[in-house]
């Protein structure tokens, strides 16, 4: 994101820097626009800068049914190669780091914020403030700041305790310096795409699909999810962390 502000900051300036927005192809349109919202919010101008956007008719590109069906039909073995490969390559704590996204399920950077929050509490001696340890639980949602974020939240993730014990020994984790030990390696980053293997595998072992928007930040505005869902929070706990095990 620093590198795309920096890269096209001008195109905060207007209808030069649009036109060249609009020469982007969208997965990189989306990536650009996010970054110059974020300079934007920093100068304290984004009120005038969204203005300008909706004037030129500027939307956020989503992902149509054709592009989705072709994620659904990617084959799924080809994830698991990426996997075994990444454990082969990486050192023990980035190693880990691709274990806990895996089994959490959560976005990548919520991954980076809460395996490094880990090993900071750990080391304060104030893992409890996060970690429920009768529940085996992650507590998200007592960092507000962190990972209640709008439109993209998490508020807990049930993980084992003794790979929560893993993680307090390793050091912290760096997207950047991740994305260059695999690189290095001929191999890419694809930890958004763990988020989307967790959801299905999940599912495919005893959750529901509430429960599972539940446990990745989801919590839609059906009448159902805000008003009747209500899960039994232990008996959920048992039952996802039995299908860890598996994943």
């Amino acid at each position: 994101m620093f590198n795309y502000a920096r890269k096209h900051y001008e195109i905060l300036n207007g209808n030069d820097g649009l036109r060249e927005l609009e020469s982007f192809g969208k997965s990189k349109r989306n990536n650009v626009l996010k970054s110059v919202i974020a300079l934007s919010k920093y100068l304290g101008i984004y009120p005038q800068f969204k203005t300008m956007l909706a004037n030129h008719g500027f939307k956020w590109e989503t992902q149509n049914s054709f592009e989705s069906f072709l994620r659904i039909i990617k084959p799924k073995e080809d994830l698991d190669k990426w996997v075994r490969a990444c454990l082969n390559v990486l050192d023990e704590s980035e190693a880990t780091f691709i274990k806990f996204v895996m089994i959490s399920g959560i976005r990548k950077d919520e991954a980076l914020k809460s395996f490094n929050l880990i090993i900071t509490l750990s080391q304060q001696q104030k893992l409890s403030e996060y970690y429920n340890l009768e529940l085996e639980v992650l507590e998200h949602f007592r960092f507000g700041r962190d990972f209640i974020r709008g439109s993209k939240n998490v508020f807990f993730s049930f993980i084992p305790k003794e790979f929560i014990d893993q993680i307090a020994k390793c050091e912290p984790a760096s997207y950047a310096k991740l994305r260059k030990r695999l690189r290095k390696h001929n191999l890419n980053v694809r930890l958004n795409e763990l988020r989307d293997q967790y959801a299905t595998f999940m599912v495919h072992n005893g959750l529901i699909k509430e429960e599972v928007d539940l446990l990745q930040g989801r919590v839609g505005k059906s009448i159902f999810m805000r008003h009747y869902f209500s899960p039994a929070i232990k008996e959920l706990k048992d039952r996802v962390l039995k299908a860890t095990e598996n994943l």
